[in-house]
């Protein structure tokens, strides 16, 4: 039986390892993380149409129930605002229905996919560097001691992936120079009343000129999900280091509270509704990110090494669609697994179909950045 490794237990090496584990193969996973607990990595995940697609081609039903029934409740509108909340944009989208997934919370989420394969992920296992064998197998070892060997590797370990780093070398990632910093606002009774109804709809953008932006998107979910997360408004500071008046050592080491802070006093002029919503975040649920992008490389000399989702084309959350590609990726290469060609075809096959469309979708998710974040961009891509 062909035995695939996945290095990193994210959105996309989840959704391949089900996946491949309907198709038959021998699947293991090896997460860094020392058990399947939130990271800093963001709240709320939009799901588009090809996301959706990738879910109910990888999933069993089971599972795609689970996702579906604890995903959040369907929005129609993106929208941008000046600080005024003077509404400069607008785009509604038509009525998906209950079968569409649009929104999940980004920790539900991951333990809906984890869902079945207690026995194929390994959590506490960093893949720090892998050999081909003369046989032509993977052998991957651990910073934690020992080794695996597999019929083909996956890296799947995001934007610092150890794979993309020895496979391609000369891969670059690009620091857009902005941060983020993530918090959310509980949706109770009390709060509930805070919220313009226009950004109860979906996702919404406010910015000022003086180089801060904010961005807002709820999660009601359809059921109480087993994680016990409840109800919740995302919300999200972005601006420049020197904007925010931290440099990256600081920020990094800053407790919540301090960055929770930064959000509020960063939206002291703006209009009563949005400071609202910032003042009643939970101020322990702050944390920052760098917005990277990836630079666009050539494909490489097919081997039984590959890669999937921001660990080759990593993008900007600007254009809502860096998980959905994640999923594509492992649509795609599950397909052309499961097709009956021998490993190294299938693996090039995947290749020149994934590598051409990731980029593509980090140059449309840059364009996106460059209108909302504006000079800070532009400035670093010079």
């Amino acid at each position: 039986m062909t035995r695939i490794l996945i290095s990193g237990g994210g959105i996309g090496g989840l959704a391949l390892a089900q996946a491949l584990r309907g198709a038959g193969y021998e699947v293991a996973v090896y997460e860094r993380d020392p058990a399947p607990e939130p990271r800093n990595q963001g709240y709320r995940i939009h799901i588009d149409p090809d996301g959706n697609a990738a879910l109910a081609a990888c999933l069993p039903p089971d599972v795609l129930d689970l996702v579906r029934r604890t995903s959040g409740a369907n929005g129609d509108l993106v929208a941008a605002y000046t600080h005024r909340l003077e509404q400069v944009m607008a785009q509604t989208f038509p009525n998906t229905g209950d079968e569409a997934i649009t929104c999940v919370d980004r920790y539900t989420f991951r333990q809906a996919l984890l869902t079945g394969l207690q026995d194929v992920v390994r959590f506490g296992r960093t893949v720090t560097r892998y050999e081909v064998t003369g046989s032509g197998r993977v052998r991957v070892e651990f910073a934690e001691g020992g080794s695996d060997e597999g019929d083909l590797l996956v890296g799947a370990d995001g934007v610092g992936s150890a794979v993309r780093k020895q496979l391609v070398p000369h891969a670059t990632v690009r620091d857009l120079g902005v941060r983020c910093l993530y918090g959310r606002m509980p949706l109770t009774p009390d709060t509930d009343r805070l919220v313009p109804a226009d950004f109860d709809r979906g996702f919404s953008w406010v910015s000022d000129d003086t180089g801060y932006g904010a961005g807002f998107a709820p999660v009601r979910f359809r059921t109480p999900p087993p994680t016990g997360v409840a109800d919740y408004l995302m919300t999200v500071l972005v601006g420049t280091p020197e904007r925010l008046g931290l440099g990256d050592e600081e920020l990094f080491r800053a407790a919540p509270q301090q960055l929770w802070r930064i959000a509020v006093d960063a939206t002291s002029t703006w209009h009563e509704s949005v400071r609202e919503l910032i003042a009643h975040a939970d101020p322990g649920s702050f944390f920052p990110i760098t917005i990277r992008a990836s630079e666009p490389v050539a494909a490489w000399e097919t081997g039984p090494v590959t890669l999937l989702g921001d660990a080759i084309h990593t993008m900007p959350p600007t254009g809502g669609v860096g998980a959905n590609t994640a999923l594509r990726d492992a649509q795609t290469l599950a397909a052309e697994l499961s097709a009956g060609k021998p490993l190294l075809e299938a693996v090039a096959a995947y290749e020149r179909v994934m590598l051409p469309r990731g980029f593509e979708v980090v140059e449309g998710s840059l364009r996106m950045a460059d209108q909302m974040f504006g000079r800070a961009v532009r400035s670093q891509a010079s």
